[in-house]
């Protein structure tokens, strides 16, 4: 781990990213002393910190310490964190110059290779999730929906589920985002008022396009899985995993899926 260049473990309590997880964070796959998609990432990180109002690091220092960190892993997760920085009391964050930047990485979760093969199972969450538009896409610091709603699944014995907004839309997975097809075409939840905008996400929806197959982004309630053909979750690490069934819904058919899985597979 580095914070801010320095071989710790710890941050001051006056930091911003743990007083008000005034911050973002991305989280990246590492294969053989690489960072995979590193340019999303660095826009990523770039964006949030525009829409954020955070005061930028020195970018390229920030990539050298990254690239030192992974020189020597053939296989990790490495993650960046960005808060704001030290701050005094109180919500205001406008005099805070100087970024906290973290730096760590993790071992790669094994399991994920055997949900890219065989598929998993979900449920319906139960937890609602609520309307953030001023956050829409970011991936904050602001995490405790999603540790309520993974709590929930780990008291229900399940890997995965879906989660809907207060209005009953479908947004995403607790920790990946939702792709459905019905006949030809291809859905997925419309961000624009909560979720995380993910960098697989993307990158699948540019597939699509490059394949011509049409994706339509929506605002969609949990009856269009049941009318679906095929389901399946992407974030960047765990790349496409086929959805087996939803409850009591069965997908046999992880045709696409299968498909974008291979086209991943080249591009590494």
């Amino acid at each position: 781990m580095l914070i801010n260049g320095m071989n710790v473990d710890a941050i001051s309590a006056k930091d911003r990213g743990l007083a008000y997880g005034d911050g973002h964070f991305t989280t990246m796959a590492v294969r053989n002393g690489r960072v995979l998609e590193w340019p999303a990432h660095l826009a990523r990180l770039q964006q949030a910190n525009l829409r954020l109002g955070i005061t930028d690091p020195d970018w390229e220092l920030l990539a050298e310490e990254l690239d030192s960190l992974v020189a020597e892993q053939a296989e990790c997760v490495a993650k960046v964190v960005l808060t704001r920085g030290e701050g005094g009391r109180g919500y205001d964050g406008s005099d805070c110059r100087h970024p906290t930047r973290i730096l760590s990485l993790a071992p790669f979760p094994q399991h994920y290779s055997e949900w890219q093969q065989s598929g998993i199972e979900m449920l319906v969450c139960r937890q609602r999730i609520g309307d953030a538009p001023m956050l829409a896409g970011l991936k904050t610091l602001n995490r405790l929906e999603q540790v309520l709603l993974k709590s929930e699944l780990v008291s229900r014995g399940a890997v995965e589920g879906v989660v809907l907004n207060s209005r009953d839309c479908l947004v995403e997975g607790v920790s990946a985002n939702l792709f459905w097809r019905r006949g030809k075409t291809v859905f997925t939840p419309d961000l624009a008022r909560g979720g995380v905008d993910g960098i697989m996400r993307r990158k699948i929806m540019m597939m699509l396009k490059q394949m011509s197959i049409e994706l339509r982004v929506v605002e969609a309630p949990l009856e269009s899985l049941r009318q679906a053909e095929e389901v399946w979750l992407t974030n960047t690490l765990m790349g496409v995993v086929p959805v087996n069934g939803i409850e009591e819904f069965r997908y046999p058919a992880a045709v696409l899926s299968r498909r974008l899985q291979e086209r991943l597979v080249i591009e590494v």
